[in-house]
């Protein structure tokens, strides 16, 4: 496609002083078909507090994939109850609930990482200790068998 100037430069701005634009009047006035003018009132509400969290996701994290003793799901009860009582306007009771779900939510993603890095730990510990153990039956086989056959 090609890019048509129409007399001025890309770089520059429109002019407002030319004649295919005309400023606003200050006030502009919509009458309706009765004659009268509409006026339109704008509400700005405000949150007087930060919304509540009720860590719904986390639960479920924790509930499908680090169930820990059933940390998870009593944390993903608490989410429920928490969002309920967000529901039925009740802030208190929605924050008391949402703040027993995120304690055992970190309770139960801490202790799983935990059972997870010691699983780990010990997994490695057991196969170096079987290396270890498979080089010596090696070393005492070739020994035995030098000593019965050999010299």
């Amino acid at each position: 496609m090609e890019n048509i100037n129409y007399g001025r430069e890309l770089n520059c701005p429109p002019s407002y002083e030319s004649r295919s634009y005309e400023r606003l009047k200050e006030e502009v006035e919509f009458p309706n078909s009765s004659g009268q003018t509409i006026q339109s009132t704008v509400v700005t509400i405000v949150p007087d507090s930060p919304p509540i969290r009720d860590h719904i996701i986390w639960s479920l994290f924790n509930t499908v994939y680090m169930n820990f003793c059933c940390l998870g799901l009593l944390a993903f009860v608490f989410s429920v109850k928490s969002r309920d009582r967000k529901l039925h306007g009740d802030k208190h009771g929605a924050l008391s609930y949402a703040s027993t779900a995120r304690s055992l939510n970190i309770a139960s993603t801490v202790l799983s990482i935990l059972f997870i890095v010691i699983g780990i730990i010990i997994f490695i510990v057991q196969m170096v200790n079987l290396a270890q153990s498979i080089q010596q039956q090696q070393q005492y086989n070739h020994v035995d068998l030098n000593g019965r056959y050999g010299k």
